[in-house]
């Protein structure tokens, strides 16, 4: 089965509309970027569209250049029911305080808190795999599952959730595992390494769960680290773009409407 994935978002997106529009005031998100790509500023547009569409309203404020310090204290002063910091960052802002200086009731994508903070929203990238998962009944509980990439986005949040579902998950990263191997042996290969066509059909086992969220340009074209030749053997499988992309941007928003929830509670 091939994932419609963008046709999952627009259920999370009707029911998200519904909720804000409850609210006394439009909810509203941040998003910081700093020195972003032109693949990084196409995807802040999207959201933003996304956001609109669902009556959420999103600020953007990107820095030519900026420090750790600099932004550390700007976070500490953000007034938006949320705030995602946009990655990729600068190597030179020390990614992992910036994260941490989020405030907690603010943190709509759940970076650097995944593994470690309960009561908490649960990671987009984490919940689209979840959804996807739990509409197809596949069950990991159990499941042999390789992540390739142990990445904030996406590898580190889906290995820390399937383990917490009981999955025995194998990471492998280009400097750390056997790829090869641990594709033979998985009922589930999560992917998020950002390399074009990294995973054949010759490289998984018949009736695989492929859940590709690595993406990556080749030929002008956005692709996923997965061929597509791979759907012919697998029993579920996410296409990039359109599988699991959508989805993760609609549970995204959903959170930011949790927060602003939350926020008139308090």
């Amino acid at each position: 089965m091939i994932v419609d994935g963008r046709t999952i978002a627009r259920e999370i997106l009707e029911e998200t509309k519904e909720r804000a529009l409850r609210l006394p005031k439009p909810p509203s998100f941040l998003a910081v970027a700093v020195a972003p790509l032109p693949a990084t500023e196409s995807y802040l547009k999207m959201k933003r569209e996304q956001a609109a569409s669902v009556g959420i309203e999103m600020n953007v404020r990107i820095y030519e250049s900026s420090t750790t310090e600099e932004l550390v204290k700007m976070l500490a002063e953000v007034t938006e029911d949320a705030v995602i910091v946009q990655l990729p960052m600068p190597d030179a802002i020390d990614l992992h305080t910036v994260l941490d200086a989020i405030p907690p009731e603010k943190d709509a994508d759940v970076l650097a808190r995944y593994t470690r903070e309960k009561q908490m929203l649960m990671h987009p990238v984490a919940a689209a795999v979840r959804e996807i998962l739990t509409r197809n009944a596949v069950d990991p509980n159990g499941k042999c599952v390789t992540v390739v990439g142990k990445g904030w986005l996406v590898g580190a949040p889906a290995a820390a959730w399937l383990r917490s579902v009981g999955a025995q998950v194998t990471v492998v990263t280009r400097d750390e595992g056997n790829l090869k191997d641990a594709l033979r042996e998985a009922d589930i290969v999560v992917t998020g390494a950002g390399a074009a066509g990294l995973i054949g059909k010759d490289d998984v086992k018949q009736g695989v769960v492929i859940i590709d969220i690595g993406t990556s340009e080749l030929g002008g074209s956005l692709t996923g680290d997965v061929h597509p030749e791979v759907a012919e053997a697998a029993s579920l499988f996410t296409p990039v773009p359109g599988g699991v992309g959508p989805v993760t941007v609609a549970f995204l928003l959903s959170n930011v409407v949790t927060l602003a929830e939350r926020s008139v509670r308090a």
